[in-house]
This record gives structure tokens, C-alpha cells and sequence, in this order.
């Protein structure tokens, strides 16, 4: 059973979502990108999803989008040091970290090169969103030799014919989104979502996580019953633009909070 796998039956055990934050590495700096990891993991997240920053995000919304341009123009970001953190920070105290990366960087490295590496900087998992998952076949494999799994994502709009072929190159957990476009907070979640994910979980036996507009405690709480995980990116991410100019504590203490919330949100 893959770490992403135990997370998720963990919280299934306990009658909840699992709960999934997403941050950039790099933003403002991958030191405090390592405190956030630690302070999330402190608030109960189940799982967290770390982007890779970069210049040109297939499905980013304007937040994380902001958040890539910051590590990489202020932070003066480099996959190096992403590497490098990930191997300074402490295994035992987090939850299990799926990288989202873009197919150019990990094609530039090497799809099996890139995958080990994962693996040995303690990644649990790979979404690499601009890769159809039915053309996913050879990453989906490198994934697998590497002992990562490889999420994949399903929107509301996927022609049927293709769900089948995405769901059989992907790994630990289903990344529904919850509106065709771009990462960003919503005010609702569409109410024609709950039916999306009921037909989704008859075609697989992987966990279904919710992102792309969960943003509130409200969010989650209507996905129980339907999803098994909650994915919240841009809603915090925006919480980590007060970096720039209040004190980190004022921050982290924030994003501690928000995320209790999250999480109680989470529970049945």
C-alpha cells in the first residue's frame, strides 16, 4: 500500500475527507516553503500538494499563478532547490507530499530520471497536469518503476470514452475537478458536481479528491458523502501573499487556523 493510499483509508476509517492543501514551493523562499509544510502538518493535513513553480501553468488561476511568479523572479527559483528541500525536511513529521510539476521540466530531466529522483527526495506522488492522462502511458509507468503513484485529473467535461483510459494510468488518487478552467476560490461549487463524482465512483475504486474552487469549510462539508478528499489551493495560497509584508508567525499562525478549520470541515 503506497503512502497516498494509507492516507486516504486512514481518514475513510475514521469517517472523513481527507484534507489537501496545496502550496508553492518557493514562495517567498523554500525555507519558510519548509516551515509551512510543517505548520499545515501541525494543523492535520492528510495530505499536501507542493507545484513546482512555473512561467507558464497549464491550469493555474491568477493566485498561484502570482505565487510562481514571485519564487521564480523574486525567490530566483531552481528545481535544485526544490530537490534540496525536500531533502532537508523531516520525513516522520509530515504527511505524504505529491509534487504537481509540468511535463516540460520533468521531460527535460528524464521521465524514469525524474521519477527516481521523486522517490529518493520523499515524494509520494506526481500530478502532472498537462499530460492527457490517456496519452500518460510511458509517465505512468516511470511513476510506477519509481514506486510513485501518478494522479490524474478527471474534469466535469471528459468525454466518457476517455475517462476509462485516464482512470487506467492513474494511481492512489482520482484529482476531480470540480468546473472545467483554471484553480481559483468560488463563492458555490456547482451543484451538478455531486452527480459527476457518484458516476465517477462507479468506474473506479480510487479515492476521489475535489479541487479547483474548494476554498471554504462550507465547500467541504458538502462533499462529504460523494468525494473522499478535499483539495484547497488558491485559498490558502493568497493567505502566504502576507508574507511580503507581516510577520511570519502573524502568517503561519493564519494558515494554522484556516486549516483546522478545513479539517474540521472534513469530518463527519
Amino acid at each position: 500500500m503506497s503512502a497516498i493510499t494509507a492516507a486516504f483509508a486512514a481518514a475513510k476509517a475514521e469517517n472523513r475527507l481527507a484534507f489537501m492543501p496545496f502550496v508553492a514551493a518557493g514562495d517567498p523562499d523554500c525555507a519558510t516553503t519548509a516551515e509551512v509544510l510543517h505548520t499545515l502538518a501541525d494543523a492535520g493535513a492528510d495530505l499536501i500538494e507542493l507545484g513546482v513553480p512555473f512561467s507558464d501553468p497549464i491550469a493555474d488561476g491568477p493566485v498561484i499563478q502570482a505565487s510562481y511568479t514571485r519564487a521564480l523572479l523574486d525567490g530566483g527559483f531552481k528545481l535544485a532547490d526544490f530537490w534540496s528541500m525536500l531533502e532537508g525536511l523531516d520525513a516522520n513529521a509530515l504527511p505524504p507530499l505529491v509534487g504537481m510539476v509540468s511535463v516540460s521540466i520533468v521531460q527535460r530531466v528524464g521521465l524514469q530520471a525524474f521519477c527516481e529522483k521523486a522517490k529518493a527526495c520523499g515524494l509520494a506522488g506526481l500530478i502532472v497536469p498537462d499530460v492527457p492522462g490517456d496519452e500518460a502511458t510511458g509517465l505512468a509507468a516511470a511513476a510506477q518503476a519509481a514506486g510513485l503513484d501518478l494522479i490524474q485529473l478527471v474534469s466535469p467535461l471528459t468525454p466518457p470514452e476517455r475517462v476509462s483510459k485516464i482512470l487506467s494510468a492513474c494511481s492512489g488518487f482520482v484529482y476531480c475537478l470540480s468546473v472545467a478552467g483554471t484553480t481559483g476560490e468560488r463563492e458555490s461549487l456547482p451543484p451538478e458536481l455531486t452527480a459527476h463524482l457518484d458516476r465517477l465512483r462507479q468506474q473506479t475504486d480510487l479515492p476521489l479528491a475535489v479541487g479547483f474552487g474548494v476554498s471554504k469549510p462550507e465547500h467541504a462539508a458538502a462533499l462529504r458523502g460523494h468525494a473522499d478528499g478535499a483539495i484547497v489551493g488558491s485559498a490558502l495560497v493568497r493567505r502566504l501573499e502576507a508574507f511580503a509584508d507581516q510577520p511570519k508567525e502573524a502568517v503561519l499562525n493564519d494558515v494554522a487556523d484556516f486549516t483546522k478549520a478545513m479539517v474540521d470541515a472534513c469530518k463527519a
